[in-house]
Protein backbone atom coordinates (compact mmCIF):
# COMPACT_ATOMS: atom_id res chain seq x y z
CA UNK A 1 0.00 0.00 0.00
CA UNK A 2 1.29 3.09 -0.53
CA UNK A 3 0.05 6.86 -1.17
CA UNK A 4 1.82 9.43 -2.73
CA UNK A 5 -0.67 12.65 -3.15
CA UNK A 6 -3.74 13.75 -3.04
CA UNK A 7 -5.08 16.70 -5.49
CA UNK A 8 -6.62 19.91 -4.13
CA UNK A 9 -10.05 19.13 -5.79
CA UNK A 10 -10.72 15.48 -4.53
CA UNK A 11 -13.88 14.06 -3.21
CA UNK A 12 -14.98 11.35 -0.98
CA UNK A 13 -17.09 8.74 -2.36
CA UNK A 14 -18.98 6.28 0.06
CA UNK A 15 -20.47 3.16 -1.40
CA UNK A 16 -23.66 1.72 0.22
CA UNK A 17 -23.01 2.24 3.56
CA UNK A 18 -27.06 2.41 4.30
CA UNK A 19 -29.29 0.46 6.53
CA UNK A 20 -29.67 -2.74 4.58
CA UNK A 21 -26.13 -3.27 3.36
CA UNK A 22 -24.30 -2.26 7.13
CA UNK A 23 -26.42 -5.05 8.49
CA UNK A 24 -24.91 -8.01 6.64
CA UNK A 25 -21.96 -9.50 8.36
CA UNK A 26 -18.57 -8.63 6.86
CA UNK A 27 -14.70 -9.18 7.27
CA UNK A 28 -11.92 -8.11 7.67
CA UNK A 29 -13.27 -5.04 9.28
CA UNK A 30 -16.96 -4.97 10.65
CA UNK A 31 -19.67 -2.87 9.41
CA UNK A 32 -19.18 -0.20 12.19
CA UNK A 33 -15.60 0.15 12.10
CA UNK A 34 -16.36 1.12 7.95
CA UNK A 35 -19.25 3.57 8.68
CA UNK A 36 -16.99 5.30 11.45
CA UNK A 37 -13.66 5.19 9.41
CA UNK A 38 -16.17 6.55 6.14
CA UNK A 39 -17.62 8.96 8.82
CA UNK A 40 -14.15 10.38 10.07
CA UNK A 41 -13.14 10.90 6.25
CA UNK A 42 -16.52 12.86 5.27
CA UNK A 43 -15.76 15.04 8.16
CA UNK A 44 -12.60 15.77 6.84
CA UNK A 45 -13.84 16.70 3.51
CA UNK A 46 -16.67 18.58 4.82
CA UNK A 47 -14.34 20.73 7.05
CA UNK A 48 -12.09 21.41 4.09
CA UNK A 49 -14.76 21.93 1.68
CA UNK A 50 -14.43 19.08 -0.54
CA UNK A 51 -17.56 17.46 -1.35
CA UNK A 52 -18.33 13.91 0.14
CA UNK A 53 -20.80 11.81 -1.95
CA UNK A 54 -23.14 9.39 -0.07
CA UNK A 55 -24.04 6.33 -2.87
CA UNK A 56 -26.53 3.69 -2.02
CA UNK A 57 -28.32 1.25 -3.91
CA UNK A 58 -32.10 0.72 -4.57
CA UNK A 59 -34.83 -0.75 -6.72
CA UNK A 60 -38.17 0.11 -7.93
CA UNK A 61 -40.57 -2.09 -5.90
CA UNK A 62 -41.28 -4.37 -9.05
CA UNK A 63 -37.58 -4.63 -9.44
CA UNK A 64 -38.25 -3.28 -12.91
CA UNK A 65 -34.99 -1.32 -12.63
CA UNK A 66 -32.69 -4.16 -11.54
CA UNK A 67 -30.18 -5.38 -13.68
CA UNK A 68 -31.38 -7.80 -16.26
CA UNK A 69 -28.58 -10.19 -17.44
CA UNK A 70 -28.31 -13.67 -17.25
CA UNK A 71 -25.85 -15.38 -14.28
CA UNK A 72 -24.88 -18.51 -12.56
CA UNK A 73 -25.45 -16.23 -8.86
CA UNK A 74 -28.81 -14.44 -9.39
CA UNK A 75 -29.90 -12.67 -6.12
CA UNK A 76 -32.78 -13.26 -5.25
CA UNK A 77 -35.81 -10.91 -6.12
CA UNK A 78 -37.96 -10.08 -2.41
CA UNK A 79 -39.11 -7.39 -1.17
CA UNK A 80 -36.47 -5.34 1.05
CA UNK A 81 -37.68 -4.19 4.32
CA UNK A 82 -38.48 -0.59 4.76
CA UNK A 83 -35.58 1.57 5.11
CA UNK A 84 -33.29 -0.93 3.91
CA UNK A 85 -31.65 1.55 0.88
CA UNK A 86 -31.54 4.96 3.63
CA UNK A 87 -28.34 6.11 4.05
CA UNK A 88 -27.08 5.56 7.81
CA UNK A 89 -27.45 7.97 10.77
CA UNK A 90 -23.26 8.33 11.08
CA UNK A 91 -23.27 9.62 7.34
CA UNK A 92 -26.68 11.55 6.84
CA UNK A 93 -28.14 15.08 7.59
CA UNK A 94 -25.32 17.08 6.37
CA UNK A 95 -26.12 19.83 3.59
CA UNK A 96 -24.03 19.61 0.75
CA UNK A 97 -23.31 16.01 0.24
CA UNK A 98 -24.24 14.85 -2.88
CA UNK A 99 -26.50 11.73 -3.44
CA UNK A 100 -26.39 9.18 -5.97
CA UNK A 101 -28.62 6.32 -6.36
CA UNK A 102 -27.50 3.18 -8.20
CA UNK A 103 -29.02 0.51 -10.04
CA UNK A 104 -25.91 -1.51 -10.30
CA UNK A 105 -22.66 -2.08 -9.13
CA UNK A 106 -20.56 0.91 -10.39
CA UNK A 107 -21.79 4.16 -8.68
CA UNK A 108 -20.83 5.81 -12.55
CA UNK A 109 -23.27 3.40 -14.57
CA UNK A 110 -26.88 4.99 -15.36
CA UNK A 111 -26.25 7.91 -12.70
CA UNK A 112 -25.02 11.28 -12.82
CA UNK A 113 -21.76 10.97 -10.77
CA UNK A 114 -19.37 12.12 -13.52
CA UNK A 115 -21.39 15.20 -13.97
CA UNK A 116 -21.65 15.66 -10.55
CA UNK A 117 -17.67 15.38 -10.24
CA UNK A 118 -16.76 17.39 -12.86
CA UNK A 119 -18.71 20.34 -12.54
CA UNK A 120 -16.64 20.61 -8.97
CA UNK A 121 -14.18 20.18 -11.02
CA UNK A 122 -13.11 16.96 -9.37
CA UNK A 123 -9.99 15.33 -10.82
CA UNK A 124 -9.26 12.78 -7.95
CA UNK A 125 -11.82 10.14 -5.54
CA UNK A 126 -11.28 8.59 -2.17
CA UNK A 127 -13.36 5.08 -1.70
CA UNK A 128 -14.71 3.68 1.11
CA UNK A 129 -17.51 1.49 1.53
CA UNK A 130 -19.12 -2.58 1.24
CA UNK A 131 -18.60 -4.83 -0.76
CA UNK A 132 -15.41 -4.42 -1.84
CA UNK A 133 -15.62 -6.63 -4.38
CA UNK A 134 -18.55 -5.37 -5.91
CA UNK A 135 -19.37 -1.48 -5.44
CA UNK A 136 -16.35 -0.54 -4.37
CA UNK A 137 -14.37 -2.23 -7.25
CA UNK A 138 -16.66 -1.40 -10.01
CA UNK A 139 -16.86 2.00 -9.29
CA UNK A 140 -12.90 2.06 -8.74
CA UNK A 141 -12.50 0.27 -12.34
CA UNK A 142 -15.17 2.87 -13.60
CA UNK A 143 -13.29 6.01 -11.98
CA UNK A 144 -10.09 5.09 -13.59
CA UNK A 145 -11.59 4.42 -17.04
CA UNK A 146 -13.15 8.16 -16.35
CA UNK A 147 -9.72 9.53 -15.90
CA UNK A 148 -10.07 10.28 -12.00
CA UNK A 149 -7.12 9.45 -9.29
CA UNK A 150 -8.41 6.97 -7.25
CA UNK A 151 -7.52 5.99 -3.98
CA UNK A 152 -8.72 3.48 -2.03
CA UNK A 153 -9.34 3.58 2.06
CA UNK A 154 -8.89 -0.36 2.48
CA UNK A 155 -9.69 -0.20 6.36
CA UNK A 156 -12.75 1.84 5.51
CA UNK A 157 -13.91 -1.22 3.16
CA UNK A 158 -15.48 -4.70 3.41
CA UNK A 159 -17.06 -7.69 2.12
CA UNK A 160 -18.96 -10.44 2.67
CA UNK A 161 -16.23 -13.11 1.89
CA UNK A 162 -12.57 -12.35 3.30
CA UNK A 163 -11.14 -13.56 0.42
CA UNK A 164 -12.61 -11.33 -2.42
CA UNK A 165 -11.50 -8.21 -0.35
CA UNK A 166 -8.12 -9.83 -0.30
CA UNK A 167 -8.19 -10.10 -4.16
CA UNK A 168 -9.21 -6.78 -4.48
CA UNK A 169 -7.03 -5.48 -2.24
CA UNK A 170 -4.12 -7.24 -3.62
CA UNK A 171 -4.27 -7.96 -6.98
CA UNK A 172 -7.04 -5.32 -8.75
CA UNK A 173 -6.78 -2.03 -6.42
CA UNK A 174 -2.84 -1.64 -7.18
CA UNK A 175 -3.90 -1.47 -10.87
CA UNK A 176 -6.12 1.41 -10.48
CA UNK A 177 -4.94 3.49 -7.88
CA UNK A 178 -3.45 4.00 -5.10
CA UNK A 179 -4.39 2.39 -1.43
CA UNK A 180 -3.99 3.10 2.13
CA UNK A 181 -5.30 3.28 5.83
CA UNK A 182 -8.29 6.21 7.00
CA UNK A 183 -5.41 7.68 9.15
CA UNK A 184 -2.92 7.81 5.63
CA UNK A 185 -5.43 9.63 3.43
CA UNK A 186 -6.16 12.05 6.86
CA UNK A 187 -2.47 12.75 7.18
CA UNK A 188 -2.27 13.36 3.07
CA UNK A 189 -5.23 15.86 3.18
CA UNK A 190 -3.82 17.52 6.31
CA UNK A 191 -0.97 18.45 3.55
CA UNK A 192 -3.10 19.05 0.86
CA UNK A 193 -3.40 23.20 -0.07
CA UNK A 194 -7.18 24.20 0.01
Amino acid sequence: MSLTTLDPRTALVAIDLQHGIVGIPVKPHTAADVVSRTAELADAFRSRGLPVVLVRVSFAPDWADAIPGRTEHQAPVAAFPEGWDVIVDELSGHDGDIHVTKHNWSAFHGTDLDVQLRRRGITQIVLTGIATSIGVESTARDAYAHGYHVTLATDAMADAYAEAHANSVERIFPRLGESGTTAGILELLAKTPN
